[in-house]
């Protein structure tokens, strides 16, 4: 007895796929970075993700570090640049270069990627431009606040990377306590100056320390010229 069969559906008949966009793949990367960190952010993995082929990404990222870039930006987007909050200019400087500091403290894996990565989307932008009017509210010099902006960002970017790095270690607690150990119980007559400073080398809550560098930074870029020569 002859049996009819279904017939197989036509590609034409399944649902269309989302066309590729610089855009979606952004946001595709986000959600990735946010549910598993920033080392599962590749194009094989994103092409999977956007079921297609890596290659058709290469159109509009051209490489990982790119794509990267692009996602720092995106999350860049979360800094509040403080533009309705009161205070010095020296406070709102501080305030914006916080925010910076703990989004990515809430992203470990993107810490580290921001040592490397070079964003210039749109959200960097505005992030530098931000921190460039608060320095020219203090009348710092141009060429100062230019180079001092990129100090601030790298110590920034350096201390959440730092701090991120250290949590994702297993035996980071027993690293600190050993550090501790050692500093407390160092021989005053081999070091002397460790001694003598013991208590300060470990005091402080983090974000103490960390307003404290952040002021410390801006005090020393207002007041240090480019070259010794501009000082004599």
């Amino acid at each position: 007895m002859h049996t009819e069969q279904s017939p197989t559906p036509s590609r034409r008949d399944r649902p269309a796929k989302p066309a590729l966009t610089r855009d979606g793949i952004v946001s595709t990367a986000v959600n990735l970075l946010r549910a598993y960190g920033m080392q599962k952010v590749t194009m094989r993995r994103l092409a999977l993700e956007l079921d297609t082929g890596a290659a058709s990404l290469y159109v509009y990222v051209k490489n990982t570090a790119e794509l990267h870039a692009a996602v720092l930006d995106e999350l860049l987007g979360e800094v509040d640049l403080g533009e309705n909050t009161s205070g010095t200019w020296q406070e709102q400087l501080e305030h914006v270069l916080t925010s910076y500091t703990s989004v990515l403290f809430e992203y470990p894996s993107l810490a580290q990627a921001a040592m490397v990565a070079r964003p210039s989307g749109p959200h960097y932008l505005q992030l530098i431009e931000r921190l460039l009017a608060l320095l020219d509210d203090g009348d710092v010099p141009v060429d100062r606040a230019s180079w001092g902006v990129d100090l601030l960002l790298q110590h920034a970017t350096a201390t959440a990377a730092e701090h991120t790095t250290r949590d994702s270690t297993i035996d980071a607690g027993d690293d600190w306590d050993a550090l501790t150990d050692a500093v407390e119980n160092a021989d005053a007559r081999v070091y002397p100056q460790i001694a003598a400073h013991a208590a300060h080398l470990l005091s402080g809550e983090p974000e103490h320390r960390l307003s404290w560098s952040f002021r410390m930074l801006v005090t020393g870029i207002t007041n240090t010229p480019l070259t010794p020569q501009e000082s004599s």
